[in-house]
């Protein structure tokens, strides 16, 4: 019995057992938890910003103490990662950066790459530069937020649009990357990004594939600049290309709304792009968006049992016992959380705010969203320059610019066929 209990100290399940607190607590007291603040400009910004260092401060501490790791120096640590990690949410909070999809994980690596490259990491601030088991935690609060109801808001239409553009782009990204010598785990998370839904598809896979964390921040920095010029080009081209395909103006909206949906890589970037052409484009955007992103857990369960069964070098198919002693456990924790929400928000258990959007989700997508910007404060703290500016990461940016155009034009053309021609002979 002992040495079977001895199995669940492993991190991935200490990750899940302090991520179902996190989850409980968005379920249970939802409106009595602090949220991220967006500056520091009153006593209620201090007193949120506390809470939440509380917060991480506990869950860090437990994970520590069932892992039986050291406690010594993690608070003064916490004190100065979660500072940065603040630093970089407000600044993504500011209405002139968000408006272009920048998300709080590009500023936490690129202000832990200015300390770890300009200044020196003092022995203090080392203990709690644990990028591996925030990200972890990140992945799992991140399946709260993958609801099933956002596939059936897109239809059958809109549901096999998300199928195949993700399959079709994955393994054409995957195939470019290899192509160009990008390593097989940094293939796949680039893969994911540029199919799915960018900067969380590529943490899934990354924690999923094993990959690089040095070029898991590259990959989220291409992501997260390339998306900019996307936000202007993508209504461009849609209002210039589509009038001369359709003559109906709201089957117009409509396949340009599917076609920014499907493109482009943050869901904030989306929403600012297909806002630009018509609020009609702007719906069905948002919704593809939603529908792509609930594949994030189909595809992360693919690809960990695909690495699973790898390795062996007898020629006989590995056994479950093997599958399951690779398999990355935690990943088993984000599927059972976007499980579980969908059950409560199937049931009408959930509550909504004054603005009409689901609170508990909403609570378990800001936990998502700070252990996310805490691992990458760590990752850039762990990174050297030199390191993103290599060859091998040149090979990198060729195959993202790749595979996105191919993704651009994929997409336009499953788009004019299911939102253009299907959907109207449907009615």
């Amino acid at each position: 019995m002992k040495n079977w209990l001895t199995q669940f100290k492993h991190e991935d399940w200490v990750v899940v057992a302090v991520s179902i607190l996190l989850l409980a607590m968005a379920i249970l007291i939802p409106t009595h938890l602090p949220q991220i603040p967006k500056q520091l400009t009153t006593w209620t910004d201090f007193g949120n910003a506390v809470q939440l260092f509380v917060i991480v401060l506990i869950i860090l501490y437990l994970g520590w103490i069932i892992l039986g790791r050291p406690l010594k120096g993690l608070l003064l640590s916490l004190v100065a990662i979660f500072g940065i990690s603040l630093l970089a949410q407000i600044t993504a909070a500011i209405p002139q950066v968000s408006y272009y999809g920048f998300e709080s994980v590009f500023f936490s690596v690129i202000l832990g790459l200015i300390i770890r490259n300009v200044f020196h990491i003092p022995h203090w601030m080392k203990p709690a530069i644990q990028s591996e088991f925030f990200i972890k935690i990140g992945v799992v609060c991140l399946g709260a937020t993958i609801l099933f109801s956002d596939v059936m808001k897109s239809g059958a239409v809109g549901l096999v649009q998300a199928i195949l553009v993700v399959s079709i782009v994955w393994f054409f990204a995957y195939f470019i990357s290899r192509r160009m010598k990008v390593d097989q785990r940094s293939a796949m998370i680039l893969s994911s990004g540029v199919s799915i839904c960018g900067v969380s598809a590529c943490i899934t896979a990354a924690r999923v594939a094993g990959g690089d964390d040095k070029k898991l921040s590259y990959i989220v920095s291409l992501v997260l600049i390339i998306v900019v010029p996307m936000i202007y080009l993508m209504p461009w081209l849609a209002q210039v290309l589509l009038p001369y395909l359709f003559d109906d103006p709201k089957v117009v909206q409509e396949v340009a709304g599917a076609w920014i949906g499907g493109t482009i890589d943050t869901t904030s970037g989306v929403a600012a792009s297909s806002a630009i052409v018509s609020e009609l484009s702007n719906q069905h955007a948002v919704i593809i968006k939603g529908a792509q992103n609930v594949l994030i857990g189909f595809v992360a369960f693919f690809i960990a049992l695909y690495l699973s069964t790898r390795g062996e070098k007898n020629s006989h198919a590995p056994s479950l016992g093997i599958v399951w002693e690779k398999f990355p456990k935690f990943i088993i924790g984000f599927v059972a959380a976007s499980l579980v929400f969908s059950l409560f928000q199937a049931n009408d258990l959930f509550h909504l705010n004054p603005k009409g959007k689901l609170i508990e989700p909403g609570v378990a997508k800001m936990f998502s969203t700070l252990f996310f910007s805490l691992a990458f404060v760590c990752v850039g703290l762990e990174t050297r320059l030199k390191e993103i500016v290599s060859r091998e990461n040149r090979h990198i940016l060729w195959a993202f610019l790749t595979a996105q155009t191919f993704n651009i034009i994929i997409t336009l053309v499953i788009a004019c066929i299911l939102f253009g021609m299907i959907k109207p002979l449907l009615g």
